[in-house]
């Protein structure tokens, strides 16, 4: 696993946008009413959000960095790198991540790239972002990170619908000398790659006549080779084992007294996981918020919308220690410590 630090470059602001549509799991009917309660006991999730046919992840992030620019009081063209995670992009090319540069209006100088990466997406991301900034001498950076993960799903699936929603998310970064180091701990094992994955659509499996055929797996789930595929079990254990470690190797490695840690923001895959998580860590249950009743699993923006939705009057006018970890698709994983000192945290926006 790699582990290093970033210094000189500090988050400034956080801003998050969900769409307006809400879909609650009471109303499904690929759940029996014993089903539905079993999974929102299991899981945390009781709504989620959903994204319109013409809402793509870029439009929800795009609301949140105009926004999060604005109560910043940041001017565009000094913008040098805008880094797009996300594993809905607009189009297989060209990068979603330059057409939003011309949407926000941002200098032709500004770096822009997407990186294709779901729950451990916005830890990575970070490590990019600042990573490069430090490198290149870059002064400011946006990182949007979220997915329309509904966009992928069989309506006829019970095992996914009732867990995923869509969500966007935008952080500003800027370079500032006085910045604690941003400690990371990344990892990747490809081994499971096949836990959760759309076959079809890529090079690999290229959309055919049959990919679009609906097939029944078994009760509850049907599906085509273009629908998103959760092996639920082995993603499941995958998250208890892997969590922890990165976790415990990041405070390790760089020594951290983590009862100084204010808050531990863990990726909302589901909260049975995610409580199992936090007891073989020993933490505080009140240390750990969680946003998954409200959003559900939106990968790659589960972290900052927990940040947003749960912890803005913490965060507000205070410095405080924070620990992140996402999990998931991949297989892959990141850990990092953040220090939040008086960070912007903007107004939920909703489309």
């Amino acid at each position: 696993m790699a582990a290093f630090s970033v210094n000189d470059i500090a988050i400034k602001g956080i801003s998050c946008c969900v769409p307006k549509n809400k879909e609650l799991n009471v109303d499904l009917d690929i759940l029996t009413s014993e089903e539905i309660q079993k999974f929102i006991e299991a899981t945390g999730v009781e709504e989620r959000r959903i994204a319109t046919k013409e809402i793509c992840t870029s439009d929800l992030c795009c609301e949140a960095a105009e926004k999060l620019i604005k109560d910043l009081n940041w001017q565009k063209d000094e913008i040098e790198i805008l880094v797009f995670v996300s594993q809905t992009a607009d189009y297989i090319l060209p990068v979603s991540a330059a057409i939003l540069q011309d949407r926000l209006g941002l200098s032709t100088n500004c770096i822009a790239f997407d990186v294709p990466l779901g729950c451990s997406g916005y830890v990575y991301g970070m490590s990019i972002i600042a990573g490069m900034m430090k490198a290149a001498g870059l002064k400011k950076g946006l990182l949007l990170a979220g997915d329309t993960s509904s966009k992928l799903l069989s309506k006829k699936d019970k095992s996914t619908v009732p867990l995923f929603g869509d969500g966007g998310s935008a952080t500003a970064f800027e370079f500032d000398e006085k910045a604690e180091n941003l400690l990371f701990d990344l990892g990747t094992d490809g081994s499971g790659y096949k836990a959760i994955i759309v076959p079809d659509g890529g090079s690999r499996n290229r959309i055919n006549e049959d990919s679009l055929i609906v097939k029944d797996i078994e009760e509850g789930i049907s599906r085509n080779a273009c629908n998103l595929v959760l092996d639920g079990m082995d993603v499941f254990g995958f998250g208890i084992s892997q969590a922890p470690k990165t976790v415990k190797k990041l405070v390790e490695k760089f020594e951290i007294d983590i009862d100084k840690i204010d808050h531990f923001v863990f990726h909302q895959a589901n909260l049975m996981m995610n409580k199992m998580i936090v007891k073989k860590l020993k933490l505080p249950v009140e240390k750990v918020p969680y946003s998954l009743k409200e959003f559900g699993n939106t990968s790659s923006a589960t972290i900052p919308l927990t940040i947003a939705a749960e912890l803005k009057e913490s965060l507000t006018n205070a410095s405080k220690d924070l620990i992140v970890c996402g999990f998931g698709v991949g297989l892959s994983w990141g850990t990092a410590r953040i220090k939040l000192d008086n960070v912007v945290i903007s107004d939920l926006i909703e489309i």
